[in-house]
């Protein structure tokens, strides 16, 4: 009983706040007031210590009533000293302002506008007490990277999936985008993607952001569903004084030598007595590019023309695409935040941003499709091939926004509203949020004129890297010879809905003697809701359209197609002409809605997770503390889909809706472990347990036959979620002039991860393709990073810099099974063997110029039934330059080029010289004006 009393003792007198002590809150800004993160703020001789958070804001409670001198610390600035009186019972408010430390890193800064963005993201780091990656608005300011996606790149252990030329999806020490977690202020984003939980990192502007954490250790206060690492992005908050900036730029595609366009504005400040403070930011950018494609899959069997039984063959290419894009792209993003502190213990704010991006897309398609060898007579030695020939325009409606294009109309929409409280010694915070994912595309519309009887085909495959095919006789494909396979309209349209709500305590515990300690619990709430519903229409001319030489055709081959002068697209139908025409006009078209093509696809889940968590912060010594802790999150989905039935000609018959429910807990204890064995050196050591949850598609219980292809997928409800256990060890050291050299190894034990199984389906025959949990996997990593101003060096050599981060990854899985097969000890997909990063800078008070590199190493994508159907992501290597000049203390020029190599997008099947897909982008510039303004 008397063990059970000081427990309650030690956790809930501090409610009543003890009539000897008072709190000191306060926020550390620079002076531009800038807000200054991670500064180690400590009153010494009580030994008790607190660390800024984004804001630049810190509390210490249960402070004796009294003077005391405050001493603040921060990498590359000046020891801040400041005496403060506590009357007990009160919250006494302090204001701090840092400078630099030395005159060289005061010149940086007048280039920089305000604090350094490199001193804040690796004090935030050194001071955080699990293993992360920080990277500030000021320093993603040092690359040219227009999206956030393109910055997230630039952290030790972070590869990044492009698309048309952009990075997309995150990949996290080698674990698949929908492993990982992205979310807003703490908050997960919902994904506008239909067949996974994918976030679109290049939906959001780099400039709307003010600081990247990407937490690869978590703890028991934030979400599991983390399993290779959370990216957790952080708005701008209002600002502590009037500000201003703003971006005007322009640029071109080199690609298509079209024009760029961009721009960005900020707007801040905070009333007289610094109660309320507001901030407003939009971004704007347009941007005309293309890519050149090519595409094929490869086969290694072919039927004996003297058996008809499947015989071994050198690899040869059955189908095969040259793709052109024409693609504009527009993102626009507005963001509004405010705050008001009611009093120096109570704090509300509301944040809000909206993104809006526009695709419009036309795609001239020319495939050879089918393709067969031809064997000697009587042998089975190939001596040709023959095959068909389809082009197809992709394209819209005209007018309005869609323009004759295919419109991809993707949103991302969040509102928060939350506040921080103290009452006593007890801070509580909470934050309710609703958020909306969506993606639209309207009236698409599809022409295909094909060649459906096999003609004779000149394959090149002595390079595999480029494999070409022109028909052996062109008289056999002329624009008279393509009739008219189909003309098509669909509508796809996916949302996700999000409502989040979550609320946190914490109060000072010290367990073991040793000075601060803390015990922090709460919980949270989480409600999805995903719907993707798409149709799709089949308009048969009532008469005419026969051929392709009876309508509006436009050539369009590149003489410098990117991929080899060897391709030529040829002549295609004119995105005008589709455009015009009338489905809607019966006297035209017969329309018919082709329900096989889009039912199966279509579905309705909801999600909801119950989550709560306890942990502790305890100093074990003046050098060594432990944060340990429990979450419980618990699961219940429901999921409704559609089992398409077909009748004994294979023709659509009828369907089913079938719904299906799940529920399951987990349990997530945790451990971090941080030492300090000098003022500037941290070991760290985490032992933490995730989760990853299945896509949305993977658990709806459809099933749907795609006969053309002789393949059947079907959903899998009863799948399990992926768990690991991770291990990391690091050690950090950090230069008192701003910089690091880091190094750590870590381990994750997967359990139940979620593949894609290939075997047959017993009712058709066909290929069967349906998700399922694996066995287990392991990734086993080690990284390094370096990054310094080299200000030893002499003359005009000390304003170089470099930044420099390698990881290296292993990877297994066993128990994949395909069919009567089981695949061992193959590498997870997603793991990429060897990425780095690496970046020389240099930088004076007036000019400043920086050559960056990115390379990812080739790892699997995605599993085939056999290593030779295996599909890899090819290796990546991104060079950039950028430059700025300051005109004066306001105003700057900036000029970027990305894409130096023009580096491919490329998939390989089964071999690295086998290529299935490669798209080129080319280079790009951009370059404007920047303006920032500050008023004290």
């Amino acid at each position: 009983m008397k063990k059970y009393l000081q427990i309650f003792t030690l956790i809930f007198i501090p409610l009543s706040f003890y009539a000897q002590t008072g709190n000191i809150q306060g926020n550390i800004s620079d002076d531009n007031g800038i807000y200054v993160p991670g500064a180690n703020v400590l009153i010494s001789d009580l030994g008790k210590g607190a660390i800024t958070d984004f804001d630049g804001k810190f509390t210490l409670v249960n402070v004796p009533e009294g003077t005391h001198n405050l001493q603040i610390s921060y990498l590359g600035y000046a020891p801040i000293q400041q005496e403060v009186n506590v009357v007990a019972g009160e919250t006494t408010v302090v204001s701090l302002i840092m400078n630099p430390s030395n005159v060289e890193l005061q010149e940086v800064q007048v280039t920089a506008y305000g604090l350094s963005g490199q001193a804040k993201a690796l004090n935030t780091q050194k001071t955080n007490l699990n293993i992360t990656n920080v990277v500030s608005t000021d320093q993603i300011g040092k690359f040219p990277d227009a999206n956030i996606g393109d910055a997230v790149k630039r952290i030790p252990g972070i590869t990044m999936q492009v698309d048309q030329g952009e990075a997309r999806n995150v990949i996290v020490r080698g674990l698949a985008p929908q492993l990982n977690s992205v979310t807003l202020n703490g908050s997960r984003i919902p994904s506008a993607e239909g067949d996974n939980r994918n976030v679109q990192m290049d939906l959001i502007p780099s400039d709307m952001i003010q600081t990247i954490e990407v937490n690869k250790a978590v703890t028991p206060d934030m979400d599991g569903d983390a399993l290779g690492g959370s990216v957790n992005l952080i708005t701008r908050s209002s600002p502590q004084s009037f500000r201003l900036s703003a971006t005007l730029g322009s640029g071109v595609s080199l690609i298509n030598d079209e024009p760029i366009y961009n721009g960005s504005f900020l707007l801040g400040d905070r009333s007289k007595n610094k109660k309320f403070g507001w901030m407003v930011a939009a971004s704007y950018n347009n941007v005309d590019f293309g890519s050149d494609n090519v595409e094929a899959e490869w086969v290694n069997e072919a039927e004996s023309p003297l058996t008809e039984e499947d015989i071994d063959v050198n690899p040869f290419v059955e189908e095969s695409d040259i793709r052109t894009y024409l693609v504009q792209r527009i993102r626009r993003s507005f963001s509004a935040n405010v705050d008001y502190a009611f009093d120096a213990n109570n704090t509300v704010f509301i944040k809000t941003m909206y993104n809006w991006r526009d695709d419009r897309e036309n795609r001239f398609r020319l495939r050879f499709r089918s393709i067969e060898p031809v064997f000697a007579d009587g042998t089975e030695n190939i001596v040709g091939y023959e095959g068909e020939i389809r082009r197809q325009t992709k394209g819209g409606i005209p007018g309005g926004r869609i323009k004759n294009t295919r419109l991809e109309d993707q949103r991302m929409q969040n509102y928060s509203v939350g506040g921080n409280h103290l009452f006593g010694s007890l801070k509580m915070d909470w934050m309710g949020s609703f958020a909306k994912a969506s993606e639209e595309r309207p009236n698409e519309r599809y022409a295909e004129y094909e060649i459906g009887d096999a003609i004779g085909i000149n394959a090149d495959l002595d390079n595999p890297r480029y494999p070409s095919f022109r028909p052996s006789n062109s008289a056999d494909a002329t624009l008279a010879n393509f009739e008219l396979k189909e003309f098509t309209e669909e509508n796809q349209f996916t949302e996700e809905e999000d409502v989040n709500a979550f609320l946190n305590f914490e109060l000072p515990l010290d367990i073991f003697g040793a000075g601060d300690g803390t015990l922090k619990f709460g919980g949270r709430y989480k409600s999805k809701n995903k719907v993707r519903d798409n149709d799709f229409t089949e308009a048969e001319p009532i008469s005419g359209f026969e051929s392709l030489a009876d309508v509006e055709t436009r050539d369009y081959s590149k003489s410098d197609f990117l991929a080899g002068s060897q391709y030529a697209a040829g002549n295609f139908v004119s995105p005008e002409f589709l455009g015009d025409l009338n489905f809607s006009d019966n006297t035209l078209f017969d329309t018919t809605a082709v329900q096989d093509e889009f039912l199966a696809g279509n579905y309705d889940v909801d999600e909801k997770v119950y989550a709560g968590y306890v942990m502790t912060n305890q100093k074990l010594s003046d050098k060594l503390s432990m944060l340990a802790g429990l979450r419980v999150e618990n699961t219940k989905i429901n999921s409704l889909g559609n089992e398409v039935i077909f009748d004994d000609e294979g023709d659509f018959d009828s369907f089913n809706q079938i719904r299906d429910e799940s529920s399951y807990t987990n349990f997530l204890p945790g451990v971090h472990f941080k030492y300090n064995p000098g003022n500037n050196t941290v070991l760290r050591f985490a032992w933490t347990n995730t989760i990853a949850r299945p896509n949305y598609v993977d658990l709806v219980p459809f099933r749907n036959v795609i006969n053309e292809d002789e393949e059947v997928e079907t959903g899998n409800a009863e799948l399990d979620p992926t768990t690991s256990m991770n291990f990391d060890l690091v050690a950090e050291h950090y230069f008192e002039s701003v910089g690091i050299i880091s190094g750590g190894i870590f381990y994750k034990d997967i359990k139940d991860f979620i593949y894609v199984s290939l075997s047959e389906d017993t009712a058709t025959g066909f290929d069967l393709f349906q998700p399922l949990n694996g066995d287990s996997a392991s990734i086993f990593g080690a990284e390094i990073a370096f990054q310094r101003q080299l200000d030893f060096l002499p003359g005009f050599a000390k304003n170089f810099s470099i930044y420099l981060n390698y990881t290296l990854l292993t990877s297994s899985t066993d128990g994949i099974r395909n069919g009567d097969e089981i695949r061992e000890d193959i590498d997870l997909p997603g793991t990429a063997p060897n990425m780095f990063n690496g970046s020389l800078g240099y930088a004076d008070k007036k000019f400043s110029i920086r050559l960056s590199t990115n390379f990812s190493d080739a790892y699997i994508d995605e599993l085939g039934g056999n290593s030779f159907e295996d599909r890899y992501y090819d290796k990546q290597f991104f060079v950039d330059l950028n430059a700025s000049f300051t005109i004066n203390k306001n105003l700057r020029l900036y000029a970027d080029l990305n894409n130096l190599t023009n580096q491919p997008l490329r998939y390989y099947q089964g071999v690295e010289n086998r290529t299935q897909q490669v798209e080129f982008y080319e280079k790009r510039l951009t370059f404007g004006l920047k303006y920032d303004l500050f008023k004290k």
